[in-house]
């Protein structure tokens, strides 16, 4: 299953907070397409996401927007 969650309108720590709750959602071979804009989610997420020992592929859409693939790892 691919969850998708646009979190550019949203400010921290919001976009993490949800994003936390579709991981523990997701089952093997799930992903989880998330967009962010806001500046700390930018740093803190990618962060978060390799203390965790995700796999995800960044891409910058624009200069203030990421996206995230965030393959599930169990």
């Amino acid at each position: 299953m691919l969850y998708k969650y646009d979190a550019t309108t949203e400010k921290c720590p919001l976009p993490l907070v949800k994003m936390r709750v579709i991981l523990k959602k997701m089952q093997q071979g799930d992903s989880c397409l998330l967009i962010i804009s806001d500046k700390s989610s930018i740093k803190d997420i990618p962060r978060f996401l390799s203390k965790q020992g995700y796999q995800f592929t960044p891409q910058f859409l624009n200069d203030d927007v990421l996206q995230l693939l965030i393959k599930s790892h169990l």
